[in-house]
């Protein structure tokens, strides 16, 4: 439709619209959740008839399954440490869900719920109370010892605890920006080289000649589009493990 007016509306994906009729448009249900229930149905399939069959040599769906779990778990007991084996649950929940939603958003008519920045902020905001609430389970008043090192000179106080704080504080704000930041600008840019291809071929004789330019452009750009939505995912992962080794730890 961009292409057909001569203009290139690129942020135009991102809007939310209700699903399945009135009903939907009556509770707010928009495309972004179905996308969600989506993600969260495929995962359990995936988990589930992957893993049905437990073959010694496995196939391909119970690989991916395997593969899935033995990754995140490296991740988390790598970072976390002594102790970070009940987190593993939690963490693979997040893995798999920014990692199904950044990956079914590169269909065509599908509808990436990580450019939102409602949704990674409610993720970031979930793993920033999980932490919180680790931390004061398991040190309760010596949590608040993270803000101000042990040893540091006391007059250094009121200098370092503001600066801890709010670094603490920042850490749901960077966890979500970072994810929908670079969920919004590689779709923006898909959306512009493929409006191009449109505009272009439409020249005439040499149009389809020209246009091909941008499609090879939009060709690499889905390859390292697959790339940065396993690497977004990986990165919410490690971070959130990381948090969590300074909520164990406390450093």
């Amino acid at each position: 439709m961009a292409a057909e007016s001569g203009s290139i509306d690129a942020l135009s994906q991102f809007e939310l619209a209700p699903v399945f009729g009135p009903v939907g448009a009556a509770v707010g249900f928009t495309q972004s959740n179905a996308h969600m229930l989506l993600a969260a149905g495929l995962i359990t399939a995936l988990l589930m008839f992957g893993m049905a069959a437990r073959a010694v040599v496995p196939g391909r769906l119970q690989s991916l399954a395997e593969s899935s779990y033995e990754f995140v778990h490296g991740i988390v007991d790598s970072q976390v440490g002594h102790g970070g084996k009940r987190f593993f649950p939690f963490v693979f929940t997040l893995f798999m869900f920014v990692l199904f939603g950044n990956m079914l958003g590169l269909f065509p008519y599908a509808f990436t719920y990580t450019s939102h920045l409602a949704v990674t902020f409610g993720l970031a905001l979930i793993v920033f109370v999980v932490i919180t609430a680790v931390a004061l389970a398991l040190h309760g008043r010596k949590f608040f010892g993270y803000f101000f090192p042990e040893g540091a000179p006391l007059w250094l106080a009121p200098i370092i605890v503001p600066v801890e704080v709010v670094s603490y504080l920042s850490r749901p704000v960077s966890l979500s920006v970072r994810l929908f930041a670079n969920m919004v600008a590689g779709h923006v840019l898909l959306k512009v080289f493929a409006t191009f291809v449109v505009m272009l071929g439409a020249l005439g004789a040499v149009g389809p000649l020209v246009a091909t330019l941008p499609l090879a452009v939009n060709v690499l750009l889905i390859g390292f589009e697959i790339l940065v939505a396993f690497l977004q995912a990986y990165v919410f992962a490690i971070l959130t493990s990381i948090y969590l080794h300074d909520a164990v730890h406390l450093h």
